[in-house]
């Protein structure tokens, strides 16, 4: 991606930030940039953002009426906010399990580009990147350097807990405890 293209990126997620926060209802910066406000690697594709699955509709219209393209794609899960050619995804479903306003509450006020704003913790992130895995979409290279990055901030049993269903995420735990990225379990 160019830096031209990363550019509009940051500058979509500050807009639909303050967008956000002047709706006063809760959100947090998710996915992938919710991990590189917390020091991962910057990611190319999207910006992801949470709002609960009560407030999306409204969150919706409140993104159109400040001028932005709002669509709504075959996904039950979440719409998508373009600022140009930068995409902006609102989930209210993570994990095929509705997002709650209480889910939100788990989050630090950061400084992202300049603008404050809550940001899932580190642990929800993992747990959110991990138990995204599946068989067709198993890149370990993004995982591992997000993972590496955040590592201190993670409470890797509960990533556990919440993605122990998923072969994928256990197979991705296991490599991350052989590379002394996550800690071995505590019975071994």
């Amino acid at each position: 991606m160019s830096e031209e293209a990363q550019q509009r990126l940051r500058e979509a997620l500050k807009t639909v930030a303050v967008v956000l926060k002047e709706g006063d209802t809760p959100f947090a910066l998710a996915g992938s940039y919710g991990l590189w406000a917390r020091g991962a690697p910057e990611p190319v594709h999207d910006v992801d953002f949470v709002v609960a699955e009560e407030d999306a509709a409204r969150v919706e219209r409140l993104l159109a009426d400040h001028g932005l393209e709002v669509q709504q794609p075959p996904e039950d899960w979440l719409f998508k906010v373009w600022q140009g050619d930068a995409m902006v995804d609102v989930l209210f479903r993570a994990l095929r399990v509705p997002v709650t306003r209480e889910q939100l509450a788990d989050v630090d006020c950061l400084e992202v580009e300049s603008v404050l704003m809550p940001v899932l913790s580190a642990t929800e992130l993992m747990a959110h990147k991990l138990g995204a895995l599946e068989e067709h979409a198993c890149d370990l290279g993004k995982v591992l350097p997000a993972a590496r990055a955040v590592r201190e901030q993670v409470d890797w049993e509960r990533v556990a807990e919440e993605t122990g269903e998923n072969p994928f995420a256990d197979a991705a735990l296991h490599l991350l405890r052989r590379l002394g990225v996550a800690p071995e379990r505590p019975n071994g």
